[in-house]
């Protein structure tokens, strides 16, 4: 029999109102925390889609305006080098190339490009000053080149294009005639489109982020909705009510985790009952059985006692009075054993009643004290006129179980102290002894039921149910019992009860 099996008796609204229950401000912070968390992260990844868009299409459509002004420029220029190349002589003098720049420079027209013409890799003769800047290392290769050449980059922090068409001769196309047509001109217009095209997506991106608010919100309201069932649905179930079931809606991961919640709320409802079953019927063997033991026990009782009489007297012999005085002995500790259990049945089943009365604690403690014998080996330390409302019977067991379990396990020479004193509206009671204390390993224990302080014996004095009842007894009058090894040596074991309970 465990003690928690009276716990899982008692009604659920009992449990329920017993369990620590979050408040309610948190478990709505919680909520709304994953709620943020999902609108965020759905927030985040449109906005991240929007920019990689917008980046992607920034860069395609910047690529296509400089290749399509670099395309037309080129296109222009070689068609008017090709048609004023062939008048020109064979080896063209600077007034030749000069005429050549020039009109290349008219028929430039609104592309304003800056124009000059060399041979053999001599110097640019230019219609105009100044002429074109072109980047370093551009006319060198222009002058081994049978193709043409391009090259973006930057003046004065603006971007230009440059473009240098080799004239070949119609008849040797794949060798350099060392005539060669330079074209410069500015892209700031071509940037400024690609600037316009950047304001565009970035205007367009922060309504789609907006936008995808409302997406974010009802995919999160779908998401936590059975979130939130199961939530409350594992809430219920740590109160109790082992009955509870979720709605499973739809086929997806989520309505997964509702079916096997549900199928692990129907095992343990099974297994609890199955449980509560098991410990009711052990309950009813242990009550029946000591009920059943208690009438020929009290016989037997009162039979070894009229022996134990005889024993005593010398009637009769040594070897008849020594067996009647163990048989005598072991008689009542069973019955002991016997009212224990009965006591432990009680409850177990909740049948346990507290008859509260007025009494002055130190009158108590002598009475416990002087019914045992114990009062010349027991110190008291009790306030005059302390005064509490307690069940005098129940009381008088946990006093009893707690000295004599000091007194048993201190030693033969121990002095045990008791002491009494009242707290904020509290009764605090501790049973000191000098003796070696309680082992680490037993004292998490200690309240356990069968638990004794020498486990190596395999007969001991007591039943281990003593503590047990002690606890049970301070439990029922809505305090506590605790067990504690004291930094001067001993065991200290502490009862803190109401003065008043309820």
């Amino acid at each position: 029999m465990r003690r928690r099996s009276a716990e899982n008796r008692r009604p659920a609204e009992e449990r329920r109102s017993a369990e620590p229950r979050r408040p309610a401000r948190r478990r709505r912070l919680l909520a709304g925390g994953l709620r943020t968390r999902l609108v965020v992260t759905f927030v985040l990844v449109s906005a991240l889609s929007a920019l990689t868009t917008a980046a992607l299409t920034f860069h395609q459509a910047r690529t296509a305006i400089l290749e399509r002004a670099q395309d037309n420029a080129v296109r222009d220029l070689r068609a008017q080098a090709a048609s004023l190349a062939p008048d020109l002589p064979a080896r063209p003098a600077e007034g030749d190339l000069r005429g050549l720049a020039l009109q290349l420079d008219r028929a430039g027209g609104a592309r304003d490009w800056r124009v000059a013409a060399a041979y053999r890799d001599g110097t640019l003769v230019t219609p105009r000053r100044p002429g074109p800047d072109l980047p370093a290392g551009l006319a060198h290769r222009a002058a081994r080149a049978t193709t043409v050449l391009v090259q973006r980059y930057h003046r004065d922090g603006r971007p230009r294009l440059a473009v240098a068409v080799p004239v070949v001769p119609a008849d040797h196309p794949d060798r350099p005639s060392g005539l060669v047509v330079y074209a410069t001109f500015s892209l700031t217009a071509q940037e400024q489109d690609v600037a316009s095209l950047v304001r565009a997506a970035r205007a367009g991106a922060l309504p789609v982020v907006l936008a995808a608010l409302i997406p974010a919100l009802l995919a999160a309201r779908r998401v936590l909705r059975p979130v939130r069932r199961l939530r409350s649905a594992a809430e219920s179930m740590a109160t109790g009510d082992l009955d509870t079931r979720i709605e499973v809606t739809g086929r997806d991961e989520l309505a997964d985790l509702g079916g096997a919640f549900n199928i692990m709320a129907a095992t343990l409802q099974e297994d609890a009952a199955t449980l509560r079953a098991m410990e009711a019927r052990a309950r009813r063997f242990a009550a029946d059985v000591s009920h059943e033991l208690r009438t020929p026990l009290a016989a037997m009782t009162a039979v070894t006692g009229l022996l134990d009489d005889d024993a005593a007297s010398g009637h009769l012999g040594p070897e008849t009075s020594e067996a009647i005085t163990l048989v005598a002995d072991e008689t009542r500790k069973l019955a002991h054993l016997v009212e224990d259990l009965m006591e432990i049945s009680r409850f177990d089943a909740g049948a346990a009643r507290l008859d509260p009365d007025e009494i002055d604690v130190g009158e108590l403690l002598h009475k416990t004290l002087a019914l045992r014998h114990w009062q010349d080996r027991v110190a008291v330390d009790v306030p005059d006129g302390l005064r509490a409302r307690l069940d005098p019977r129940r009381i008088d067991v946990v006093l009893a179980n707690l000295t004599g379990n000091a007194l048993r396990h201190g030693g033969p020479r121990t002095r045990v102290r008791i002491r009494a004193r009242a707290e904020a509206g509290r009764l605090v009671l501790t049973v000191h002894d000098r003796g070696p204390g309680i082992p680490d390993d037993l004292l998490p224990h200690v309240f356990d039921r069968f638990t004794k302080g020498d486990t190596a014996r395999t007969r001991s004095e007591g039943s281990g149910l003593g503590l047990a009842i002690a606890a049970e007894n301070a439990r029922l009058h809505g305090g506590t019992l605790t067990a504690a090894n004291s930094p001067d040596g001993g065991a200290v074991f502490t009862l803190t009860l109401p003065r008043d309970p309820a």
